[in-house]
This record gives structure tokens, C-alpha cells and sequence, in this order.
């Protein structure tokens, strides 16, 4: 809870991949709101008396997911919304302000996002839904200690670059501090 906080304030990239997370911690508890708060959330907690909190949070985490039928899979309505602001963000930076050191970003990864949409079942995403799910599947990876490619360390590194500048970008969108008319 603390920790999505602090990522939803300081890199959106960073909370979206958290969210998954915690998307697929609920489900690995089978939606159990007292299994998930004694055995995984219990340990985490930083003062005994941000229980109720926790509780409080993972628990409307459940009803949305239950509510939005993505018990299996999917993201909250919440995730695909800021990832749908991400990807206007996105086309506008590269079609309508011509934002060079963007597009120069986004090319080094476009082959990248080409290649791993191909291999996924993803072809009906976008590059930055793509970019997404290949960065979140590479924290699966160093989860289950499965070694990485040097290869596709340079694929994930190239999707992890345009995804920070598009959070940073996304952070000054925000507070009002873009000027599309200006590149």
C-alpha cells in the first residue's frame, strides 16, 4: 500500500509493473483476504498499527477485481486507463510534437516490441501495453531466478529507457509542466 503510494506519486512505470504484481499476488491467494494478511502481507508491514490500512486496501483491491471480472486475468480498470493516458502520451510525442530524442528511444525499441509481440499473444496491444507486459515478464523471470539472454537484456533495457522517459514525461504532464506546442 505504502509502496504503491510512493510509485504512483514518483514513476507511474514503476506502479503499473508493482500493480501487476499485486494483481497476481491476490490471485495466488485465491482472493483470501486473511490467508494473504497473515502469511505474505503480515511480514511486510513496516509498523503493526498500518494493519487496518493494509487490510483496508488489499481488500478493495479484491472486490474491484472480483467486480471487474479479472479474477484469472487482466488489470484494473485504473491500470488500463493510465496506460491508455500513457499511450496517447506516446503517439503525441511521437506524432504530434516531434519529439526527437523520443522517437530516437522509441526506434531503439520498436524492433524490440515488434519481435516480442510476434512470440506473445499480445498482438492486439499497443508498443507501450507491449512494453509493458515484456518488463513485467522480465520481473518474472528474476523471481523465478531463470536466466536472462544478453540478448534480451539489450530488448528489455531498450523497453525499460522508453517506458522511464515516458513516465518522466507522464510526471510533467501531470502537473502542467509539458508544453506540447514546444519540443
Amino acid at each position: 500500500m505504502l509502496i504503491a503510494q510512493q510509485k504512483l506519486k514518483e514513476n507511474i512505470a514503476e506502479y503499473i509493473l508493482y500493480m501487476y504484481q499485486i494483481e497476481d499476488i491476490v490471485r495466488a491467494y485465491h482472493f483470501d483476504l486473511d490467508n494473504l494478511m497473515e502469511t505474505y502481507v503480515s511480514a511486510s508491514i513496516p509498523n503493526p498499527s498500518f494493519k487496518e490500512s493494509y487490510r483496508k486496501w488489499y481488500s478493495d483491491i479484491i472486490l474491484k477485481m472480483q467486480s471487474q471480472k479479472i479474477e484469472k486475468a487482466g488489470h484494473l480498470l485504473e491500470l488500463q486507463e493510465i496506460l491508455m493516458e500513457i499511450s496517447y502520451l506516446h503517439n503525441t510525442l511521437i506524432n504530434l510534437t516531434g519529439d526527437h530524442k523520443y522517437k530516437d528511444i522509441f526506434e531503439r525499441a520498436n524492433t524490440y516490441l515488434n519481435e516480442f509481440k510476434e512470440k506473445s499473444n499480445l498482438k492486439d496491444k499497443n508498443h507501450v501495453e507491449i512494453a509493458f507486459h515484456a518488463l513485467y515478464m522480465k520481473l518474472l523471470l528474476r523471481l523465478q531466478n531463470k536466466e536472462i539472454s544478453a540478448e534480451t537484456e539489450e530488448a528489455f533495457d531498450a523497453m525499460r529507457m522508453m517506458l522511464a522517459y515516458l513516465s518522466k514525461a507522464y510526471s510533467q504532464m501531470k502537473e502542467g509542466n509539458m508544453d506540447f506546442l514546444q519540443n
